[in-house]
């Protein structure tokens, strides 16, 4: 698990394509030293295995299914990715429980300056953003960040200059792709529900009680 915070941007060094795969090797400027063969990083919100460390380097295999779902297929070297270490039980939950597991792709759809904030519009399918709220949480290339407004057919967020900063939003542009992620209780909440539905047209009446809580797990 991850918070959505991004600890340092690392930069695509080489890139290994085989067939339905990638090998990526990144430079990351801190954070390696704790870092172990077969530990978890986010990488632009995509929860990926160490598989190779250097000096200051760490290389991860993507399969063809994470190469289908997300955006590490348009990187070049010199990309630059957002970057997270997994989770300590000890760390302080700044953002939101993140699983690097991402649902789909956005596409950015404007770019607007408000004062010192940058407004971004993202365009996504609805499978997505029925689990969107206003004021909710949502993971964009791995940043835990908050909604401020959706409809059927987008959402924005509002990005503080620190965040632009230390993530690599500030090199983004109209119509460039980015990973998303939605919050993982919306999506446990959206299955319970449409369980709940499927019985209630079965039998004409509502089956949420506490024993069907307790038996999916509340």
């Amino acid at each position: 698990m991850f918070t959505g915070i991004i600890e340092e941007t690392g930069i695509i060094k080489e890139i290994n394509r085989g067939s339905k795969s990638v090998k990526l090797c990144i430079e990351a400027s801190k954070g390696l030293e704790e870092t172990n063969l077969g530990d978890s990083i986010s990488t632009n919100g995509i929860c990926l295995t160490v598989v190779e460390l250097g000096q200051n380097t760490f290389s991860v295999d993507v399969i063809a299914e994470t190469l289908r779902k997300t955006n590490l297929i348009k990187l070049s070297i010199g990309s630059r990715v957002n970057l997270e270490r997994a989770l300590k039980l000890s760390d302080r939950l700044g953002g939101h429980l993140v699983s690097g597991h991402v649902d789909g792709l956005g596409v950015i759809s404007n770019i607007v300056m408000e004062d010192i904030a940058r407004i971004i519009s993202i365009e996504t399918d609805f499978d997505l953003l029925k689990y969107i709220i206003t004021k909710g949480s949502i993971a964009i290339d791995g940043i835990s960040l908050t909604v401020i407004y959706v409809d059927e057919h987008s959402f924005k967020v509002s990005i503080i200059p620190r965040t632009a900063a230390e993530t690599n939003l500030l090199g983004k542009k109209i119509g460039d792709t980015v990973n998303l992620e939605t919050d993982i209780i919306a999506r446990y909440a959206g299955k319970l529900l449409l369980k709940s539905n499927k019985q209630n047209e079965n039998t004409g009446k509502s089956k949420i009680d506490m024993d069907f809580l307790i038996e999916n797990g509340f």
